[in-house]
């Protein structure tokens, strides 16, 4: 992983000024990811626009500053790279790359649910592969353990609904989620109630569908599925090499992932870089016409004296 900085990325002279923006790609609670193009280069990115208020409203400056920091100390093939950063008195600007084949959950909702191949595909590229990892927000540096309760609650293992602590033995959990949601369609914890999620997911019963009763997937799902965490795949002695090892992944050659050559069930349409197609749509809201942050009420939120902004 090589460590970088978004001054390296991008000339320190950009300006908003040198983008064209155009397509709003995604909206989320303080913000929205537009679209744009460099009037220079005519390279596409993907323009991050958070409302400054709204950030401070829903106490989100952590988290913000967070995700910044992590993506400036980091570049790498697998995740959608930082490469400037800006602010004004309304809103913080972070422009990310653009990855215009879309988001894996619009192709699976679309799909409804994915065959055993295409599951396995997008299984071994989350495992060891290429597919783009984003959205940052909830990021944090963690040594050795956490004990942040964050995440999307159908994904979230046990040991972070007891508030035991807890470290990378989660994201087997979330794989093994992630790969049932893909084969059946719906995830193997699910409740109108947040809470009842929680309870379902500590009771750890899950309904298997017919046609997953005797698949290897199903074998692997169980074993990513353990409450143990030192009893999980992925977190013993042999660590990623017992998921690759396993049955499920046996017609797998690990080497063509690494390599970007297996042949991928799934090609986005594309009539040039900045095709949008593959984006749901979106209201093309007049977000310019947004308050701005006055002094007086970004000086009552100490904001400035605790730095949280000061290098956007």
């Amino acid at each position: 992983m090589a460590s970088s900085t978004a001054s390296k990325k991008k000339d320190k002279r950009t300006t908003l000024i040198d983008f064209e923006l155009t397509t709003t790609l995604g909206t989320g609670t303080f913000g929205r990811v537009l679209l744009c193009r460099d009037r220079r280069s005519s390279e596409y990115h993907a323009l991050k626009i958070m409302n400054i208020r709204e950030v401070i409203r829903l106490k989100q400056v952590e988290h913000v500053q967070n995700e910044k920091n992590i993506l400036t100390k980091i570049e790498h093939p697998f995740i959608v790279n930082l490469l400037w950063t800006h602010h004004d008195n309304t809103f913080l600007y972070m422009l990310l790359e653009y990855a215009c084949g879309g988001e894996l959950f619009t192709y699976l909702r679309t799909a409804g649910r994915f065959n055993n191949g295409t599951g396995l595909f997008f299984g071994a590229e989350i495992v060891e592969g290429h597919v783009k990892l984003t959205d940052f927000g909830f990021a944090k540096e963690v040594q050795d353990k956490t004990w942040t309760l964050c995440g999307t609650p159908e994904y979230l293992a046990p040991e972070i609904i007891q508030s035991k602590g807890h470290n990378k033995a989660v994201d087997w959990w979330a794989l093994g989620i992630l790969i049932y949601e893909m084969l059946v369609g719906y995830p193997p914890f699910f409740d109108d109630n947040p809470f009842g999620i929680y309870e379902k997911i500590l009771s750890g019963k899950v309904e298997w569908p017919r046609h997953m009763e005797t698949t290897a997937a199903k074998d692997l799902i169980k074993k990513l599925l353990v409450h143990d965490r030192t009893r999980r795949l992925g977190s013993m002695k042999n660590g990623t090499e017992d998921v690759k090892c396993h049955k499920w992944f046996k017609v797998i050659d690990w080497n063509l992932v690494y390599q970007r050559k297996l042949k991928a069930p799934i090609i986005p349409k594309l009539a040039h870089p900045g095709d949008t197609r593959n984006f749901d749509d979106y209201p093309e809201e007049n977000w310019r016409s947004a308050h701005p942050s006055l002094a007086s009420y970004w000086s009552r939120l100490k904001i400035f004296n605790r730095g949280y902004f000061t290098y956007f």
